[in-house]
Parts: structure tokens; sequence; C-alpha cells
């Protein structure tokens, strides 16, 4: 379900208000992804929202490319819960 967690610039600004950004599968709902993070992580999660960001365009000389979608996921914790990440 989970694939990584993400390290940007705008996910390290959630982590103080105790929420989190994680790439996850396309098929994943709502209800697996907090499953499988409370698990992971041993943490108790408060609620999860999605996102699927659209792949760009690209073009390589004459070709039309696209990169793939992606889906994300902001998980929000239960107060006083933490993920430790590096």
């Amino acid at each position: 379900m989970i694939k990584a967690i993400l390290r940007t610039e705008k996910s390290t600004l959630y982590e103080p208000g105790g929420k989190y950004l994680f790439l996850v599968e396309k098929n994943a709902n709502k209800i697996q992804i907090k499953d499988a993070v409370e698990e992971i992580y041993k943490v108790k999660v408060n609620k999860v929202n999605t996102q699927i960001s659209e792949g760009k365009l690209k073009r390589v000389r004459y070709q039309l490319g696209k990169t793939p979608d992606v889906k994300k996921a902001i998980v929000t914790l239960k107060q006083g819960q933490k993920i430790e990440t590096a």
C-alpha cells in the first residue's frame, strides 16, 4: 500500500501539526492506508486525506511522453503521536 514517505519542503512544514505525507498505490483507499500506517509505524491515525497528482507531459525530441500519475496521502496522527523520520 505505502510506497514511501515523502520528504519535501512542504511536507516538513506539516510535521509539527502531526501530519505526514506518503506516496501510496493508486488503488489504495483511505481505510487501507490508515491500517498500513498504524501497522508499520505503530501509531494511531486520526484522519487520512488523499490526492492524485496527474503526470506531466514530457517531450524527447519528436516524441511526446507522460510521467506517471501519483497518489499521495496526508495522514494526520492523534494528539501526541509522532513518526520518527530520518
